[in-house]
């Protein structure tokens, strides 16, 4: 096989999106908050863009004051021209002074005194606010240990036992006792472990570092409680028949009444299956609304873009006159140029933004009016596609601008993409969503007849006399995603026997 080494002209075609571009597609898809830590970056990077902080209307009620000539440092000096001289050594000061002075201008310009107070004050309440720590599953049980008085090689054993416990698992054991004892142990050894597990068990929460659930639910049960046998026999040998709710095969197994079986299985439903999974760490982020939708008098909605803490931006003054300067060198011309491009087109994307923004969420809130009028039920289809259309913009444009966007209606915080919902057409013709047959299925099995619930098929001929045409298979999925059990599991056989 013959190897060699050469050059080839090949041609292609690529698309590619300039970075312009990509920035501009980055923004309109950011949320307020990610926005503002945008702009924010932005401003440390270029300093030619500048910060409304008062009054646009009232020049004079601005925050930022602007220090005497005197009293500013070397490096705040404005750049002079001399006579005499090229101006080269001011220019060099502007365009190095990032790598001169990296400790003072990490973020390439100087903050004034009020932004650091005002960013000191929001660091200090994201510090107040923040949420401490939760105790842990294992802290909890170890805690409980220590107050014990127990053989040190029995707590030994059972600080093993602990460390292996997951909340997220519900807090069972799910390691063989003799993994955790060393190679080659005693019988002594292994009744060792047996007393430190009964040790564990015996701490808060009940049922914890059980084997399966037959134990966790017996650990639970106080043997005084009434039917105290009758429970640990259906815990030990028909949790699989409860779950199906086949309570005539138990009735004939244990020669349980079915009224006894039902009552029993209630009491069951008040343990707890997965006690450890209270120690679980649930992170709830705070949503803050993009949009805000309000009625005005006439009972219309009205969008309004929540950007209040967006902060308005424009170009230096100073530098776009340092740029019309006769005395302005060619280089220092080429970056004051380039620094007022990019801050242009920040400006610009914001704006687009903006636009953009507001114009999708006006679409949406015309087309879903009777959903915030009358409720989820009267929710219409809806695809990114007819926002698209009716804005003039790309389908990626619309899903670009509610992605990670939530607006504040009078039904509450929504993410704008619970607008969007596909459907079916009813026998008529009328399109409707699958927000609204799920509605219309739940509704009809809350109402069905527990002695004889509807399976599946009879869900599909019930929905088909209100008018919606679904597919078994599609109303099997929506029941499953509902949580809702087969018509088996929802017979009562209370009924039944009468």
């Amino acid at each position: 096989m013959r190897m060699s080494v050469g050059l080839q002209a090949r041609q292609s075609q690529v698309q590619k999106l300039a970075p312009r571009m990509i920035q501009s597609m980055e923004i309109l898809q950011m949320p307020t908050l990610a926005l503002q830590e945008r702009i924010e970056q932005e401003m440390n990077e270029n300093p030619l863009l500048e910060q409304q902080t008062g009054d646009p209307l009232n020049p004079d009620d601005g925050d930022d004051e602007v220090p005497d000539k005197d009293t500013r440092s070397e490096n705040e000096k404005e750049l002079v021209v001399d006579n005499d001289h090229d101006n080269k050594d001011d220019f060099e000061r502007l365009l190095n002074m990032d790598s001169d002075l990296p400790s003072t201008f990490d973020d390439s310009f100087r903050q004034s005194a009020n932004r650091m107070s005002e960013d000191a004050d929001r660091r200090h309440d994201m510090m107040a606010n923040a949420q401490s720590r939760p105790e842990s599953l294992n802290d909890y049980l170890l805690h409980q240990l220590a107050e014990m008085d127990i053989d040190d090689e029995v707590e030994q054993i059972a600080e093993r036992i602990i460390s292996t416990l997951n909340a997220s698992d519900g807090g069972y054991l799910r390691m063989p006792l003799a993994d955790l004892l060393p190679s080659g142990h005693s019988k002594e050894d292994y009744e060792k472990a047996e007393e430190a597990l009964a040790v564990v068990q015996s701490l808060e929460p009940s049922g914890i570092a059980a084997r399966d659930l037959s134990e966790c639910l017996i650990s639970q049960l106080d043997p005084s409680v009434e039917h105290f046998d009758e429970l640990s026999t259906l815990i030990r040998n028909h949790l699989n028949d409860l779950a199906e709710n086949r309570l005539p095969q138990i009735s004939k197994k244990t020669g349980f009444s079915i009224e006894l079986i039902q009552e029993l299985r209630e009491e069951l439903h008040l343990l707890n299956p997965k006690p450890g999974a209270a120690f679980l760490e649930t992170y709830v982020p705070n949503v803050t609304p993009d949009i805000i939708l309000e009625q005005d008098e006439s009972g219309e909605y009205r969008v309004r873009l929540d950007d209040d803490r967006v902060p308005t931006l424009f170009i230096s003054e100073y530098y776009r006159r340092r740029l019309q300067a006769s005395d302005c060198s060619d280089a220092e011309r080429e970056f004051i140029k380039q620094k007022i491009n990019g801050a242009q087109w920040l400006i610009d994307s914001i704006e687009q933004r903006r636009s953009t923004l507001t114009r999708v969420s006006e679409a949406i809130v015309e087309h879903q009016k009777r959903f915030l009028d009358e409720g989820p039920e009267a929710i219409e289809p809806l695809k990114m596609q007819q926002i698209a259309d009716k804005v003039g913009v790309h389908v990626t444009t619309v899903s670009r601008a509610v992605d990670d966007k939530w607006i504040q209606t009078p039904r509450g915080i929504l993410p704008l993409r619970r607008f969007f919902v596909g459907g079916t057409q009813t026998e008529d013709g009328e399109d409707v969503a699958w927000d609204t047959i799920r509605l219309k299925l739940q509704e009809l099995i809350d109402k069905e007849d527990k002695s004889k619930p509807y399976s599946d098929e009879n869900l599909v001929d019930e929905l088909k006399k209100a008018g919606m045409t679904v597919a078994r298979r599609t109303v099997t999925k929506y029941r499953k995603k509902m949580g809702i059990p087969s018509s088996r599991q929802r017979r009562d056989w209370s009924l039944t026997a009468s």
